[in-house]
């Protein structure tokens, strides 16, 4: 069958749902009104440019591909999403893992379209709608700045807030006006429901709007954007686990709650994670997929167990064998996500920090002097990528002793026989995972 006969059957493959929760939602429509021509000619024509970029080695043709369909039509992400159940997930950090628990849940209703590559602008959001035509679920990341508009195409049932904190500031601006824009799409849309992270102070602020809400909490770690009140510029006053400004904005009261690798359910049940993934922040991750998932008619204990089949993420928390060495790769792109990383790598292990600044990791790196590396003292330490020279600065000023390698892979192999931690940022970690065998 061809692509374009594919994209206008009108009628899908029955679908088997969970119906034992309190908080399911009605099955997807079974009818698909027939699409546009233009739409099923520009979604071809972007299949076709993905598999092009993929043949050439240029990439795996997500995000070129989603570009040229939205050329040519310019209304087909809401042509292409419409009569789905759509899930948003977004924030600074944690996107594509909670998507990829999200979509596993979601995979005991039925089959679900994702951007599981993190293309996670507009054009990779409509390539992996494209590419799963008939499946009535999607859960799609997004990157926060582009949130707006993609929930404006798609009409999400569910949007997922994980945190708002400190980016590369040439791609993604100043946190708080990334809250405002949120907060004003989210009152754009009454009807999705917003499952929020109740100990970010941006993110409550933005979910305050939302017409539905399920808060969940999971303790913070990352607490250098939330000193001020969003709203009036007051400060916030932190106590043990809770937070308040005087203007009235304070921590709401979570419906789900993680304790170690417990999540407790709105209705006083325990749910054992045990995941394969290592940290808290993959915790907290998971306890924002449970609760998204119950939305939409998963039961907690049904989801756990699916969550505990994910072993890495694109590559990531993978341990590959490169000659001499074992080698455990780790993505960390800022600040907040560089806090939860320090805390999982091996105390005596060698390790290796990668950092490019092309355009998808932003090309400013102030950031970098967020990071506390001094937590990297007393190791052995070797600064790598595009942009090590930063890097060394950085680690200089932190009185980390460590030694530059500008090739990743040479870094790797100089290092004695044994384990290594592999700390890439994006396209640094991308181009590795290309380069190392098995990765």
């Amino acid at each position: 069958m061809t692509h374009s006969r594919r994209f206008a059957e009108t009628r899908r493959r029955p679908v088997a749902r969970v119906t034992d929760s309190a908080n399911s939602q009605r099955p997807p429509s079974t009818i698909q009104p027939v699409t546009p021509f233009r739409t099923r000619a520009s979604v071809s024509a972007g299949r076709l440019t993905a598999w092009l970029s993929r043949s050439a080695g240029l990439g795996k043709g997500a995000v070129i591909g989603g570009r040229i369909t939205l050329a040519l039509d310019p209304k087909a992400l809401r042509r292409v999403g419409r009569d789905r159940t759509v899930v948003l997930v977004t924030g600074t950090n944690g996107k594509t893992t909670t998507a990829l628990m999200i979509t596993k849940a979601l995979e005991a209703l039925a089959e679900v379209a994702a951007n599981s590559d993190g293309a996670n602008m507009p054009d990779g959001v409509l390539a992996a709608l494209a590419a799963r035509p008939e499946a009535p679920y999607a859960v799609l990341e997004v990157d926060e700045t582009y949130v707006p508009w993609v929930a404006d195409q798609l009409n999400p049932a569910v949007l997922v807030l994980l945190n708002l904190s400190r980016d590369q500031l040439d791609r993604v601006g100043e946190v708080r006006s990334t809250e405002r824009e949120l907060r004003k799409a989210i009152g754009n849309h009454p009807e999705t429901t917003i499952v929020a992270n109740s100990d970010d102070i941006l993110v409550a602020s933005a979910a305050t709007e939302a017409g539905k809400r399920i808060w969940v909490g999971t303790g913070r770690r990352w607490t250098g954007d939330s000193t001020a009140c969003p709203r009036c510029d007051g400060l916030i006053d932190h106590v043990k686990d809770h937070w308040s400004c005087a203007c009235g904005l304070a921590r709401p009261e979570p419906a789900w709650t993680l304790d170690g690798d417990l999540v407790r359910t709105p209705g006083g049940r325990h749910v054992d994670l045990d995941l394969r993934l290592p940290g808290d922040a993959n915790r907290a991750n998971a306890a924002f997929a449970l609760a998204a998932a119950h939305r939409l008619g998963v039961p907690p204990h049904t989801a756990a167990a699916r969550l505990r089949t994910i072993t890495d993420i694109g590559g990531r928390y993978r341990t590959i064998r490169r000659s001499r060495h074992s080698v455990r790769l780790m993505l960390a792109k800022n600040p907040a996500g560089w806090v939860e990383t320090l805390r999982v790598l091996d105390e005596d292990t060698p390790v290796v920090v990668a950092v490019n600044a092309q355009e998808a990791d932003g090309r400013d790196l102030s950031w970098l002097w967020d990071v506390h590396f001094e937590r990297l003292r007393g190791r052995q330490v070797v600064v790598t990528g595009e942009r090590c020279a930063d890097l060394a600065v950085r680690l200089c000023y932190a009185e980390v002793a460590h030694w530059a390698e500008p090739d990743p892979v040479a870094a790797i192999d100089a290092l004695p026989p044994g384990g290594v931690e592999l700390v890439a940022n994006y396209t640094a970690f991308r181009d590795l995972v290309g380069r190392l065998p098995g990765a």
